[in-house]
């Protein structure tokens, strides 16, 4: 029976393991003993307790971390992300920034937090600070919550709706912050207003007439014309004047009769004399037109009257055949040696303004030329819809250069004293309050309220808030007050988490 079952062939072991297995093999013991042979290798070359395979992985996580980029908001600092984007409450592109030092060690160091580092307190929705959350997470809209930190809930300060900031240095680098020291030296009492040429009131004379009558001729024919004193001005016909000569005349004649009779009589021709030349006086006829009528015996037909001071001939209501009467003011001549300039002071500044205080006058008109003048005259009712009230200056303008309605910058100058000052742009007005931002060092920024005294051009008087040697923020110190803004409404609306 087994003759009759043909036999399976046998296979020789030599077959089975042919050339190409043998080969294979070899290079398969040869890559593991080499792979052991590193392995030990690095094994006796690594220090520690022998947990290489973490080791590696520790390190290439912290690697990882490291090279991690943050970005962030240049105009609201607590906005962050770890991908570009857009800042949802400003819209500004976010800019890349070197990642902070992590708060804790790694987890084998217990997660001990660094002195001087910020601490977490929770996450905030970016679109309703109201929610908040322990953890990382996302809001509806697929936005990043964004950390809040204890010292941005915290830090109440004495300025109502303003809290403290931090800004670290890389980011006051970019926003181009610069402090300034309060210093303590003489504060001017200088202060800058607009002023307005105009005419010195005491300087103007109206030419007026007594007696009726008709012009004859004009002289001075144009307004703005320069007269001296005694210049002719214009000349008239007047019936009336004509007849008070001849009255006059008439009495010189009695007198003179009267005395060349003797018999005691010459005293009435004296009074009768003296009454007619009053008369002419009173009619404001010059005393040189009297004493020719006297000499020569004869009427004049006209009267010329003439310029009573030097100056400008600003009004002229007198024309050629024009009838005037009593009480007619066809001329008007003011002096322009001296002029008043009239400047705007503002309630604050009333009470350090004082009679004889010097000042300057700077025009656009002549840029290399500065007038002196002083104060004459405060205005004691303010103005109801500008709240100033005038303050009158007298300049010395022999040179005509000053001109009514002439518009320029006056600087008005008071005696200088000690006192702390910071420079102008420091000092922020909220309207209810004057603020500054005080550094506190190690980034952090500090709101407080100041009482301001004098204001210069680039100098504040300081009466409170601050104490000399404290930095201020001269730069950059309205986006600090934004930032201060929003933290101090995000804490509020927080309820205090």
């Amino acid at each position: 029976m087994n003759d009759a079952t043909p036999s399976a062939p046998v296979t020789s072991p030599r077959r089975r393991f042919g050339p190409l297995a043998v080969l294979l093999a070899l290079a398969v013991g040869l890559g593991g003993g080499g792979l052991g042979a590193w392995s030990l290798a690095r094994h006796r070359a690594a220090p520690g307790d022998g947990h290489d395979h973490d080791h590696a992985q520790g390190g290439d996580a912290k690697a990882t971390a490291e090279a991690k980029t943050t970005y962030v908001c240049p105009m609201h600092p607590t906005i962050t992300s770890d991908h570009p984007g857009d800042c949802p409450i400003c819209g500004m592109k976010l800019v890349p920034m070197k990642p902070a030092v992590s708060a804790t060690t790694g987890a084998a160091g217990g997660g001990a937090t660094k002195s001087g580092e910020r601490k977490l307190k929770f996450y905030r929705s970016p679109m309703d600070p109201k929610q908040t959350s322990p953890t990382p997470r996302k809001d509806e809209m697929g936005m990043d919550y964004l950390p809040v930190y204890e010292d941005e809930v915290g830090g109440a300060t004495p300025v109502q709706g303003l809290a403290a900031v931090t800004i670290d240095p890389s980011r006051q680098q970019l926003i181009g912050l610069r402090t300034a020291e309060v210093t303590r030296g003489p504060v001017s009492a200088s202060w800058r207003t607009v002023g307005k040429v105009a005419v010195d009131e005491t300087r103007v004379h109206h030419v007026s007439v007594r007696v009726s009558g008709f012009i004859e001729t004009v002289y001075a024919d144009y307004i703005g014309k320069f007269v001296k004193v005694g210049d002719p001005l214009f000349s008239i016909y007047s019936p009336d004047l004509f007849s008070v000569q001849q009255e006059y005349l008439l009495a010189l004649k009695t007198q003179r009769a009267l005395a060349a009779s003797g018999g005691g009589v010459a005293g009435a021709g004296e009074d009768l004399v003296s009454s007619a030349r009053e008369r002419l006086r009173l009619w404001e006829v010059p005393e040189g037109e009297i004493r020719r009528l006297e000499r020569t015996g004869k009427a004049s037909r006209t009267l010329t009257f003439r310029s009573p001071m030097s100056g400008v001939v600003t009004k002229k209501d007198a024309v050629m055949g024009h009838r005037i009467t009593e009480g007619d003011m066809p001329f008007e001549i003011t002096d322009l040696s001296s002029v008043w300039v009239l400047a705007d002071a503002y309630e604050s500044d009333l009470a350090r303004i004082k009679l004889g205080m010097t000042a300057s006058l700077a025009l656009q008109a002549l840029p290399e030329h500065k007038f002196q003048g002083k104060v004459v005259f405060i205005d004691p009712l303010l103005d109801p819809k500008t709240r100033t009230a005038k303050v009158r200056l007298a300049f010395a303008n022999r040179s005509g250069e000053l001109r009514p309605e002439m518009f320029g910058e006056v600087t008005l100058r008071g005696k200088a004293r000690e006192g702390l000052r910071v420079p102008t742009d420091a000092v922020i007005d909220s309207g209810r309050a004057k603020v500054v931002f005080v550094a506190l060092g190690d980034g952090k920024f500090e709101p407080r309220e100041v009482r301001i005294g004098t204001v210069s051009a680039d100098q504040s008087e300081v009466l409170s808030g601050v104490e000399a040697g404290e930095q201020v923020v001269t730069r950059a110190n309205f986006l600090i007050d934004s930032e201060s803004r929003l933290r101090a409404s995000l804490a509020a609306l927080g309820g205090g988490k």
